[in-house]
């Protein structure tokens, strides 16, 4: 049977469900790989250097084993999609942000873990307007610190707090917002709470992928 191949950071802090780590999360049959040395930090903050190689060789043992297709735990990895698509025979749907320029017309806003990280170079590769409208997590929020630090626990109801105040954060810097996408993988939990928060749609790795999976009609 076919299924989506997970290429998941090394890390240890809790996964919500609606997480991509998260086994209730999808519909089709998964198969995660931990990519060795992928930490937060690494991805992230270090741009992933030294890591392309890790990613493809993982995803290729993914594919022999039969993935039908590849995604992330990190939409920051949006900056190895060509290369990743070009080293494998399946899809490759590294991030969220590779939704942004089909969702353009709706001026999409894009809520991360670290908008200090997140650059203009992410969206490029991700084929979106490199002044899309960005706002992260408050710097040194207990969201923040529980993924970038890799913390071993997490406080949910503080952890949706900072996301829907991220959302509205960005709402207020850029008014007339007419969609969100949720850069951050460990954030769909909270998409609910954002959707009521804001009134408006909000996207994520997971609805993205789930579309692109159903479009290849294999279960």
């Amino acid at each position: 049977m076919a299924f989506l191949g997970i290429l998941m950071l090394q890390t240890r802090f809790p996964r919500l469900p609606g997480d991509v780590g998260h086994p209730a999360t999808w519909r089709m049959p998964v198969r995660r790989a931990v990519v060795a040395g992928a930490s937060p930090q690494r991805v992230v903050r270090e741009r992933s250097a030294g890591l392309l190689q890790p990613f493809i060789d993982t995803a290729r043992t993914l594919v022999d084993d039969g993935a039908a297709a590849i995604t992330t735990s990190c939409g920051f990895l949006a900056l190895f999609q060509h290369e990743l698509q070009a080293a494998l025979p399946v899809p490759v749907w590294t991030s969220s942000l590779l939704q942004l320029a089909e969702l353009a017309p709706l001026r999409p806003g894009v809520i991360t873990v670290d908008a200090q990280a997140l650059s203009a170079d992410h969206l490029r590769a991700a084929g979106a307007a490199p002044d899309t409208p960005v706002e992260g997590l408050a710097p040194g929020c207990s969201l923040q610190r529980t993924l970038l630090d890799d913390l071993p626990t997490l406080d949910e109801r503080a952890a949706q707090a900072d996301a829907v105040d991220a959302a509205r954060r960005l709402l207020r810097r850029h008014p007339g917002l007419g969609a969100l996408v949720l850069e951050c993988t460990n954030l769909p939990p909270h998409a609910e709470a954002i959707r009521q928060a804001t009134g408006l749609p909000v996207h994520d790795l997971t609805t993205f992928v789930h579309q692109r999976w159903a479009a290849l009609r294999l279960s």
